[in-house]
């Protein structure tokens, strides 16, 4: 079963004048990862996807989605999955490959239909693409790893990075996730902006009693989210994003926009929020 929504882009004025449940409507996104079913939510942020599927021990297929125009979803677009579940398989062109916990596909432009198999909670995330580059399993041994932070102030973290330039070609969407030492909470602080491209977050790894508050907004204008485990966030390119959880947690970050350059970002002083 494949469920769709539009997310519209909107200015960062028209931000300010939203309450909890407008802001929540526009940017937050909970009911992912339903049993049987494939979730998207479109967004006009450089046309970035985002969403989940969860076959529950059988298969389903992505194919067409309306949103995109086109006759099957990857004709124009290329595709990043990440499985936070059990082992799972996702068969693509004539290919199976079988996906552990932490791992990533990423999929490239004129794949064709997409099936998911097995007990995976896969995370699925498509942009626009120009070009065809191969399909690729990336385990976690390869991908690139930077570890930040401190334990004084509590973000002391691993950044585990899948669709990069040093690790997997991609037209525009990159991809990675973000891992937190035991008592370390806050992410991407201080907060930066890259207003060549969109962001979005999924937070998981979260236990289902605690929260993490996700800040966004402009630098003096910031508004907060609260966020439960595995429920995304779509970030504007006018807007910070950054967060802190009541318990350690885990983030997977993606960006779509004008190029690929991870550390392409406007950072933003501490004495400057709002």
């Amino acid at each position: 079963m494949l469920k769709t929504q539009t997310r519209h882009a909107i200015d960062p004025a028209t931000a300010k004048t939203l309450d909890t449940d407008q802001l929540r409507d526009h940017f937050h996104v909970g009911g992912l990862f339903a049993e049987g079913e494939i979730n998207l939510v479109y967004s006009h942020y450089d046309r970035l996807i985002l969403g989940s599927a969860v076959p529950a021990g059988g298969t389903l297929v992505l194919d067409q989605v309306k949103e995109a125009g086109t006759p099957s979803l990857l004709d124009r677009r290329e595709m990043g999955v990440l499985n936070i579940g059990d082992a799972g398989t996702v068969s693509v062109a004539g290919e199976t490959y079988e996906i552990g916990s932490g791992e990533v596909l990423y999929i490239g432009m004129g794949s064709g239909p997409v099936t998911f198999g097995g007990n995976g909670r896969f995370y699925v995330l498509s942009a626009p693409a120009h070009h065809t580059y191969p399909t690729r399993l990336i385990k976690l041994s390869e991908a690139r790893r930077v570890e930040l932070g401190a334990r004084e102030t509590a973000n002391e973290r691993v950044i585990i990075q899948f669709l990069h330039p040093e690790v997997c070609q991609s037209c525009q969407l990159l991809m990675g996730y973000t891992q937190f030492a035991e008592g370390s909470v806050w992410n991407t602080m201080p907060a930066h902006l890259h207003d060549r491209r969109m962001e979005a977050y999924l937070y998981f790894q979260l236990p289902e009693n605690q929260r993490v508050f996700h800040l966004m907004g402009e630098p003096s204008q910031t508004r907060h989210i609260v966020m439960a485990n595995e429920e995304a966030v779509i970030s504007p390119p006018w807007s910070i994003h950054a967060g802190a959880g009541t318990a350690s947690y885990t983030f997977c970050w993606a960006m779509a926009g004008d190029n690929v350059d991870f550390t392409d970002m406007d950072m933003v002083a501490m004495e400057d929020l709002r």
